[in-house]
């Protein structure tokens, strides 16, 4: 912390994670497309809580619980041995409500745990769908901040890229921002704000192009969509659960259904 202000920082590919303080720091994973955005829709609609998995085959041994549902992606595909995939839109509230969801995914669980394993102690998930609660969250909290992108297998993407700027564009009066790579993903949502989807798609992003390809644009259009499922995933003990508090519990979203 510098000043009175707490620091911000942004990694832009989990390959630079090691670049940055995880501990004393809460770590926002952001895996836009589409693990964060699932799993801030699966809880919004009542999920009990989530269990990130970092393997296919935990994800089906833990399936065996009781009112569990086991799902991943490989590729941006639902993985084999698994029967549901990382669509939003297969976590309706009649479908998840009460239930455990065990989510393994190609980027953002993986992602979540390096930075445990970096000895990150605070950790919550992000994406458009739940951006007020993140912002509001960390105002609240004044403690250093990692925003850390999922990226896609180490590279760089505009999705991640773009929502770590959303999230600097409402925080940055309260944080004291030292970092090109915090100014490089506000400059960018700069020019997106007024049309995250359309920009995303004008630049032919890679992700965008890799989605869209298996007939995935209404996924993409909600997940560029603001506080729709607008609660806060917070790990604790091995899950992500609902965060409490006044912004984690808006009901004001229109989650997927």
């Amino acid at each position: 912390m510098k000043g009175n202000k707490p620091a911000l920082h942004t990694a832009l590919s989990p390959s630079m994670l090691h670049l940055y303080d995880a501990d004393n720091t809460i770590v926002v994973i952001i895996d836009v497309l589409r693990a964060t955005s699932t799993i801030a829709t699966a809880l919004y609609n009542g999920a009990s809580y989530v269990i990130p998995v970092d393997s296919v085959a935990r994800c089906i041994e833990l399936g065996s619980m009781p009112d569990t549902v086991t799902a991943g992606e490989r590729d941006g595909r639902i993985a084999e041995g698994l029967q549901h995939g990382n669509s939003p839109f297969e976590y309706s509230r009649a479908f998840i409500e009460n239930k455990v969801l065990v989510l393994t995914t190609t980027n953002g669980t993986r992602l979540l745990y390096m930075a445990l394993e970096k000895g990150a102690k605070n950790i919550i998930t992000g994406s458009f769908p739940n951006l007020s609660a993140v912002t509001d969250h960390l105002i609240v909290q004044k403690q250093n901040v990692l925003l850390a992108c999922a990226a896609w297998k180490d590279r760089v993407n505009i999705e991640d890229t773009l929502f770590a700027g959303a999230v600097i564009a409402g925080v940055k009066e309260h944080f004291d921002i030292n970092c090109d790579a915090s100014m490089m993903a506000h400059a960018l949502y700069t020019e997106a704000k007024p049309d995250v989807y359309g920009f995303v798609k004008n630049k032919k992003a890679s992700h965008y192009l890799r989605l869209s390809g298996y007939g995935l644009e209404k996924d993409i259009h909600y997940c560029f969509t603001p506080d729709i499922a607008n609660i806060l995933p917070v790990y604790k003990e091995g899950k992500l659960v609902a965060g409490t508090g006044s912004a984690a519990c808006s009901k004001a979203g229109l989650a997927a259904s």
